[in-house]
């Protein structure tokens, strides 16, 4: 056996290595694609050139936890973004009326576009439509199923994340292409149930726990939640995938001269 395993190219999908050891490895130009990293130690790691986009807690670089400071930074170079994070009632009507003057705008950007560029994927992320189709999914999994308890509130257009495993009765067709406005149409319905939520809502439910869920589907069979969780759950995604499509909308106009 030679010194050196030559794994160049190599494809790891659907593994499970926890535990695993990578002494001596060089993972140069590597992608990570829906990796968790819960409880890796990384010692005498070279690491430069590298972009990191995910859920961050508790990483310490060098004895210091910088992911306090990157949300600080977030903050400050995004200032509706800790509006997200609400603690009142009134902060998630708030937070509502704010993502839905943001994501207007973003529509608006996309309707410059040509209607076949809002299916195509950049970088391999979701293309604008099919961001439309997953918040979707969002609103109905947590607020629809979470808080109202409607068993099967979901779209047959309603997309969840790529790795989730089928479930009864939840839909995922992924390579679905249905109108901007066949997509929106679904979208604000969904918008609608969430700010029919927020409308109502007191300080005193923020903290009650919702019934347990009833029937197959995300979130699962008797689970409870917090409707606290289950808003914050929505606004995160709402924040994120709106980041993202318009990231993803700079890339198109730049490439197609719009």
């Amino acid at each position: 056996m030679s010194d050196l395993s030559d794994l160049r190219g190599s494809r790891f999908h659907d593994a499970d290595m926890q535990g695993a050891q990578f002494t001596m490895v060089d993972l140069t130009g590597s992608t990570f694609r829906f990796v968790g990293f819960h409880g890796a130690v990384m010692r005498g790691v070279e690491l430069t050139d590298t972009s990191i986009d995910g859920d961050v807690q508790n990483l310490v670089i060098n004895g210091v936890d910088v992911a306090p400071l990157v949300e600080a930074e977030l903050d400050r170079r995004y200032p509706d973004k800790a509006l997200f994070r609400p603690t009142t009632a009134d902060g998630f009507r708030q937070a509502w009326d704010v993502n839905e003057r943001l994501w207007a705008a973003t529509v608006e950007r996309a309707r410059r576009l040509p209607p076949e560029l809002l299916h195509e994927s950049v970088a391999q992320e979701w293309s604008f439509v099919q961001t439309l189709r997953h918040l979707a999914f969002a609103s109905e999994s947590w607020v629809a199923r979470g808080i109202l308890g409607d068993p099967s509130p979901w779209h047959p257009l309603s997309l969840p994340w790529d790795q989730m495993r089928p479930r009864p009765g939840v839909p995922h067709d992924r390579d679905a292409r249905p109108s901007l406005d066949e997509a929106l149409a679904l979208r604000l319905d969904a918008m609608a149930v969430v700010r029919g939520v927020v409308d109502g809502l007191t300080d005193e439910q923020l903290d009650r726990t919702t019934d347990p869920l009833v029937g197959p589907g995300w979130p699962d069979e008797g689970a409870t939640f917090p409707v606290r969780k289950c808003l914050l759950v929505v606004l995160n995604e709402e924040w994120w995938h709106r980041t993202y499509a318009e990231r993803d909308l700079a890339v198109l106009e730049a490439r197609d001269g719009y």
